[in-house]
């Protein structure tokens, strides 16, 4: 006789066989796309005929005709604002989270000032970039872009790197990253990238990652996109510190002089620490020691004094020389390397001041492409047309208010009037009659002024309207080959480490093995090296190219290792002590470490501290557990040899120096450490110091940076 849970049963496996049933296999989705099964409006389940695919429509249900391109004036021309489809596509993008960010919503922020070191009033008639000398006051916001408010610091991501300057003429933003080119060529495609990036939406996840299928995919459909990817898979995404990252404005903006003269100009952010990132490894146990990392080594640096500086250069160049360059410099995915337009630097940017409030300032500061100043205008960039929409809408929605300008972190500090009144938020009283222009009754209200007022530099448009991307925009591969072949062997390798990881993530195989074709057509060597890592059985996918990719010169400025190494100023070095530690290596480490300029952490067994060999009391800013080797850039371990002994035995502390030996840091240590050093694995080289007479030869040590050769013996490369 059936009871009732052999019914549930009987009804639970009738589901399950149902779903199994109608479940579409991706890789027969994918290889096959005419036969795949569709799922209607309603949920039924139908098979999809050849010609029968669904129709792309806009929210209206008008067809779709080209969902790849914006409406523009001519390949070459600027977006129109008529573009209905990009409205709404990115309209909608924009609002769809409330009320954090829809991407870079993981952000930190601090106030700090710009000075003008050199004059460019011969280029442009921009206060900001013509008085020598002059502090502007600026805002500067990092950010993830993948993840949400609440994620890790250390994800493998590229970062935001905006700056409000508060200029004499209003506010001017440059929304740039710290990698100089983009993932698309044109804005009408960014929600499509940020939804296949972000988490899953059937299932969640994972976040903050773009180890997954939906992001492959999409990047294994658009070429476009094979530049960027060297750059993410790069130790760029992986950076040590805000401090040490460089900040791109990423498209061509136009310096137009007091003649109507106009100069192309793309601006760069350079760190005066150097740059300097984590590998791999050290960032996921970074996560999980610190998900703060970034924020909290950007808040004590101001906190402390030593406060971050770049350098602001700039790249510029005439309309002819724009015409000469072998790529389009109004394509987002390219860049031009110092080596054919060398930098002038202009200025310095200095963060002095932490945020007094996160949510008042850093979560509610609102950048836009769109606000320049005169003497400060746009490029034809179509990317560039799309941001300058984009940002103005998700301002009204994550803000609430199109008063969001009144929010103080938002407000010029330069005087501002309008005739813009009333709405949601307003704060501002207005005793004024007359809120129109033009008027009689009140001839003194505010005015437009055809000499101060900003004007747009004329260029010209004459071109059909048109949905197309120019000819000139089409190589998606040679930069991405000049960038991977412009790197050191080191970083190579980590881009190649990166994409194995990445890939091997990847559970649709046609969509490895797709990627495996673009990665050969950008050099066949790497597309080699990561099926290797992969594992891959059976023939590589050829992909035919739009364009053949050609060599282009190499570009070290591209890489961060062929750069100077990074000043031993502003790094954090941690002391693993144990009791009998001798004390006067310990000063004598820390006096060479103070006048370098670099931070001495103190971590113990117990967070009470230890005793060292003069009887004297040294209590710690970490206990073990909570202080691993990843948080600093440089370890030394001093303990007497009964304590020693101890440690040994210590998970904790054989992980600690274990981990910073195959991070490839520089190690000093007491001779008494010797055994803790042998049982975590420790092979002795030049970056594995003593420091029982002092802490000179550490510190030397430490200004020549990670020890890269030791790389092969500690993890594979493939």
């Amino acid at each position: 006789m059936a009871t009732k849970n052999d019914s549930v049963k009987n009804t639970l496996a009738a589901k399950a066989a149902k779903q199994k049933a109608d479940a579409v296999d991706p890789r027969v989705d994918l290889a096959n796309p005419l036969g795949r099964m569709v799922r209607g409006v309603g949920g039924e389940l139908h098979q999809q005929a050849e010609g029968d695919q669904p129709l792309l429509t806009t929210n209206m249900g008008i067809p779709i005709s080209d969902d790849h391109n914006s409406l523009r004036a001519g390949p070459r021309g600027s977006v129109l604002l008529e573009d209905f489809v990009l409205r709404e596509k990115i309209f909608h993008f924009d609002h769809e989270r409330i009320p954090e960010r829809v991407v870079h919503a993981r952000g930190l922020g601090a106030h700090g000032f710009f000075e003008l070191t050199d004059s460019l009033a011969d280029k442009t008639t921009a206060k900001v970039l013509g008085e020598v000398g002059e502090k502007t006051p600026v805002f500067v916001r990092f950010s993830t872009v993948a993840g949400n408010k609440g994620s890790a610091d250390l994800p493998r991501d590229v970062r935001g790197f905006a700056v409000k300057f508060y200029t004499k003429e209003g506010n001017w933003d440059i929304v740039g990253n710290n990698i100089p080119v983009f993932f698309i060529h044109d804005a009408i495609k960014f929600p499509d990238l940020a939804h296949a990036v972000k988490e899953e939406p059937d299932r969640g996840w994972p976040q903050a990652a773009s180890a997954h299928d939906t992001f492959w995919d999409w990047i294994a459909c658009t070429p476009e996109a094979m530049h960027m990817i060297m750059w993410t898979m790069s130790d760029r995404a992986i950076p040590r510190s805000t401090r040490m990252i460089q900040g791109f404005g990423v498209h061509s903006f136009r310096l137009v002089a007091a003649d109507g003269t106009s100069t192309f100009v793309k601006f760069h952010f350079t760190p005066k620490l150097g740059m300097q990132s984590v590998v791999w490894d050290e960032a996921v146990k970074i996560n999980g020691a610190d998900p703060d990392f970034h924020r909290r080594d950007l808040w004590e640096a101001i906190d402390n004094g030593d406060f971050p500086e770049w350098e602001l250069g700039v790249q510029l160049f005439t309309q002819e020389e724009a015409d000469a360059l072998p790529f389009d410099h109004l394509d987002a995915t390219k860049l031009i390397p110092e080596e054919l337009i060398p930098l002038r630097t202009i200025g310095r940017l200095v963060l002095d001041r932490n945020a007094a409030n996160v949510f008042d300032e850093t979560e509610q500061v609102a950048y836009s492409t769109a606000n320049i100043v005169p003497g400060i205008d746009f490029s034809d960039d179509p990317l560039l047309h799309g941001r300058n929409f984009s940002y103005l809408d998700t301002q009204l929605k994550r803000l609430g208010s199109t008063n969001f300008h009144q929010i103080p972190i938002n407000t010029p500090k330069c005087p501002f009037a309008n005739m813009q009144r009333e709405g949601h938020m307003q704060t501002i009283v207005h005793p004024q009659r007359v809120t129109y222009t033009p008027s009689l009754l009140d001839p003194a209200g505010p005015r437009e002024s055809a000499e101060r007022g900003f004007r747009t530099f004329p260029s010209p448009m004459d071109g059909t309207k048109v949905r197309a991307r120019p000819e000139s925009f089409a190589d998606h591969y040679s930069q991405a080959r000049q960038f991977f072949l412009s790197q050191t062997e080191p970083e190579q390798n980590h881009i190649v480490a990166a994409l194995v990881f990445e890939l091997s993530k990847v559970e649709t195989l046609f969509i490895r093995s797709t990627m495996l074709g673009h990665l050969s057509v950008i050099l066949p060597e790497l597309g080699e090296r990561v099926a290797t890592g992969l594992g891959y059985v059976g023939d590589i996918p050829v992909i035919t190219p739009a364009v053949e990719p050609t060599d282009m010169p190499l570009a070290p400025s591209l890489s961060i290792l062929a750069r100077p190494a990074p000043l031993v100023f502003g790094r954090k070095v941690g002391v693993l002590l144990g009791d009998g530690a001798d004390a006067n290596a310990l000063a004598s480490l820390e006096n060479v470490l103070g006048e370098s300029g670099a931070t001495l952490k103190v971590i113990c067994p117990k967070v009470g501290g230890v005793t060292l060999s003069d009887g004297s009391l040294r209590a710690a800013e970490h206990q073990l557990q909570g202080g691993p080797s990843v948080l600093f850039d440089a370890v030394v371990v001093l303990a007497g040899a009964d304590a020693v002994a101890r440690l040994v035995n210590d998970a904790a502390a054989v992980a600690f120096v274990h981990d910073a030996f195959s991070h490839l840091k520089v190690i000093g240590y007491g001779t008494a450490a010797q055994p803790l050093l042998d049982k975590a694995g420790v092979v002795a080289d030049d970056a594995v110091v003593a420091v029982d007479a002092g802490g000179a030869v550490f510190v030397d040590r430490m200004a020549a940076g990670r020890r890269w050769d030791r790389e092969p013996s500690v993890r594979p490369v493939y």
